[in-house]
């Protein structure tokens, strides 16, 4: 079972809140929101809040226990640009782009054996990759140096 949840138009440079979401992709809800916790950045905190709210609904309208959950896939798109311009001496102008972020998270739930065992979900398809061949290099003589005799009158 899976879920999806968005934040759209976060006020953050995506460059910025993609350094954190780098720190929790691919770790259990329990991790990731331990390590949003204690980040000291400005975009951590949004992203935990969406973290904290995807659990929420997780929970409430799937019924999934919080510790079986991690995170699959979270990415960081380019949002709206707010173009802004910033008057300098002499007549001229600055432009100022204010940047902002659309995050997009999805939750999975673990697979578990019989021997208690956690394994993560599989993929749904595999692509089949082709067999790549080496080239065979040929044997090749040893080069041998040609000297030139130096003339002398």
């Amino acid at each position: 079972m899976q879920l999806k949840v968005k934040l759209n138009n976060l006020r953050t440079s995506p460059r910025k809140v993609r350094q954190v979401v780098d720190l929790v992709r691919g770790k259990k809800v329990l991790e990731a929101q331990t390590i949003l916790l204690f980040t000291v950045n400005k975009s951590a905190k949004p992203v935990l809040k969406l973290l904290n709210s995807a659990v929420a609904s997780a929970k409430h309208d799937l019924h999934l226990e919080e510790s079986n959950l991690f995170i699959s896939e979270i990415t960081v798109d380019e949002g709206v640009k707010l173009k802004r311009w910033h008057p300098m001496s002499r007549g001229r102008a600055y432009p100022i782009i204010k940047r902002s972020a659309h995050v997009a998270l999805t939750l999975k739930e673990l697979n578990l054996t019989s021997a208690g065992e956690k394994v993560q979900a599989k993929p749904e398809e595999k692509i089949a990759q082709p067999e790549i061949k080496k080239a065979v290099k040929k044997e090749t003589k040893p080069r041998v140096k040609k000297t030139t005799k130096k003339q002398t009158n």
